[in-house]
């Protein structure tokens, strides 16, 4: 039963990524041909609510996905079970999450 739920919740963190990144590639070549510069973007992010909440979710979504799938990962390969494998699993996870969500906070002048 938790290996569905670990699969579904790879998927719907897949899902959930997809149209943020075509979101944050759009973004990226706006900027570039914009010729607007680092500063520029950081003036226009600072203090938005939407921003931070966007990245935010992002930065959740890529932090659960890419924690299960180096858990199947170390699982195939590794050939790590039980408190092991979990704990490294939520290891890289809060790894992700924390540094994310400090760069959203600066993105948005949170920090």
């Amino acid at each position: 039963m938790l290996e569905i739920r670990l699969y579904l919740a790879q998927r719907i963190s897949a899902a959930i990524m997809a149209p943020l990144v075509l979101l944050h590639l759009g973004l990226m070549i706006y900027a570039i041909q914009g010729g607007l510069d680092a500063g520029e973007i950081l003036a226009r992010t600072r203090g938005s609510l939407f921003w931070g909440s966007t990245y935010g979710l992002f930065v959740i979504a890529v932090s659960v996905h890419t924690a299960l799938g180096l858990r199947n990962i170390m699982r195939e390969w590794l050939q790590l079970r039980g408190m092991v494998l979990s704990s490294l699993s939520w290891l890289f996870f809060c790894g992700l999450a924390f540094a994310g969500l400090r760069a959203i906070a600066g993105l948005v002048g949170m920090s």
